[in-house]
């Protein structure tokens, strides 16, 4: 039976606006070691792909039809976040939860995947974006591989925006052995890896 841990309430009002956020927004290659805790892990995933709505339907990112055909998992390193064990995680937005999906840090392990990119290895956590084209193709045909990696893209500036509201940054990486990643990962095979984003704090 998977084991399910569910997040802290995400905020719906920052410090930071969202025309700040938007200039100040880099992309990061360079992390500290500093641990993100629970509640920013939260933030980071209610706003790529959580519930907006009282009716627990629609989501932080634009989908064509309402598929949602991207899943999101999270590579969390040895005490990358306190509270949460190293390995790679499922999240699931109904709920605002996440699943254990294999135990162990598996960072290096993924940046080796992704060419040998190791600088993505420092930070405290990788977020996966995985499409599975099914969702979206059995309506919009080969149209629906295109809405899913523009959602992807959405989901991706989403996480940008919000780690640079939070006081730290995310990376992104497009170049890695799709197989690769998804063996690291130990996703199902359906679910096609399309962007990892690495998130910490930025080095000085």
């Amino acid at each position: 039976m998977d084991y399910f841990l569910t997040l802290p309430n995400p905020n719906f009002k920052g410090e930071a606006s969202l025309e700040e956020a938007i200039k100040s927004r880099r992309t990061i290659r360079d992390f500290r070691s500093d641990p993100l805790t629970l509640q920013q892990l939260s933030q980071l995933l209610w706003a790529g792909s959580g519930i907006t709505d009282e009716g627990g339907f629609k989501r932080a990112a634009a989908s064509a039809g309402a598929l949602y055909p991207i899943d999101l998992y999270i590579f969390a390193g040895q005490n990358g976040t306190p509270g949460l064990d190293a390995g790679v995680y499922h999240y699931h937005p109904q709920g605002h939860k996440i699943s254990l999906l294999k135990a162990g840090d598996l960072r290096r392990d993924l940046a080796q995947a992704s060419l040998g990119q190791m600088w993505m290895a420092r930070a405290p956590i990788t977020i996966l974006i995985a499409g599975e084209y099914e969702r979206c193709s059995r309506k919009y045909r080969q149209r629906g591989i295109i809405y899913t990696y523009i959602e992807a893209g959405h989901i991706g500036q989403n996480i940008f925006l919000q780690a640079e509201a939070l006081g730290f940054g995310a990376g992104i990486i497009g170049a890695f052995e799709n197989q690769s990643v998804a063996e690291v990962a130990g996703i199902p095979a359906q679910h096609d890896p399309i962007l990892l984003m690495p998130v910490g704090y930025k080095a000085d």
